[in-house]
């Protein structure tokens, strides 16, 4: 199902520099169940006359019980600051939730690695939270270039086990996600990742290197219209042929991409 409302703004948060967590309040009409994780929303920037194009920002969370959808947004330009500059009350227009998220519906998978760089690892918080309602066993493994770039770590901490790591090893242990040394110890029945293009097809080479079959990857193409229309956020699949990730995605199995670092 998808809706299109001026949702009411419950709460502003700034986890850090740049960035900006809007709560949303949904109303009563709407079934939170419809909302998947991975998909996202496509914002209309207020008070951005410059800004004609609306923003397409991940579901970071559902809040069942305040009925609030959260969103982490990186403040990079007119559009997206516009949003940082919103107070309780107002009220932001939104069309969600779009395209298809995450599985959540995988019989045998129990163990589950959520990979995330960035403001990429908004997605996986609400992921997350729902494979912990199933019992499945979550293990989050969250990386940053210095301690202060990662986010939300207390949320993420109440779903499962969180694993850090930082570039400058300020947090955690040093280098990239891929690096680290949870690889090497553990097995998982999924992996699933979100963030910069590079970390997400090293994350899939790594994965295909460990013996995982399934790695799932939300892209983050510019997607202006979020129904599949402007075709701005074509990605080519293993096929060679170009899909919308608006609308076929923005979540793939990786290997229905054409990346050739995970072949």
């Amino acid at each position: 199902m998808k809706y299109s409302h001026s949702l009411v703004v419950a709460a502003v948060e700034r986890p850090r520099e740049g960035y900006v967590l809007l709560k949303l309040r949904l109303p009563a009409e709407v079934s939170l169940s419809d909302i998947e994780p991975g998909q996202f929303v496509e914002l209309l920037a207020p008070r951005a006359p410059h800004t004609f194009l609306r923003r397409p920002i991940s579901v970071n969370f559902v809040d069942y019980a305040d009925r609030t959808l959260w969103l982490l947004i990186h403040e990079v330009g007119e559009g997206t600051r516009a949003f940082s500059a919103l107070s309780p009350g107002d009220k932001l227009d939104c069309v969600y939730a779009l395209g298809h998220g995450f599985p959540i519906d995988l019989p045998e998978a129990e163990s589950y690695l959520l990979v995330g760089g960035g403001v990429g690892t908004a997605p996986l918080l609400y992921y997350g939270s729902l494979l912990h309602e199933q019992g499945r066993k979550v293990t989050f493994l969250l990386g940053g270039r210095r301690s202060v770039d990662l986010m939300q770590l207390d949320d993420f901490g109440r779903y499962g086990r969180v694993c850090l790591t930082t570039e400058d090893g300020s947090t955690g242990e040093r280098g990239f996600v891929t690096a680290h040394s949870v690889w090497a110890t553990e097995h998982f029945d999924v992996v699933a990742t979100c963030g910069p293009k590079p970390m997400m097809m090293a994350v899939a080479a790594k994965a295909a290197e460990v013996g995982i079959d399934s790695c799932y990857a939300s892209l983050e193409n510019l997607m202006a219209c979020g129904l599949g229309a402007c075709l701005c956020c074509v990605e080519k699949n293993a096929d060679g042929h170009n899909v919308c990730v608006c609308k076929e995605g923005p979540v793939f199995n990786v290997r229905q991409l054409s990346w050739q670092s995970y072949k």
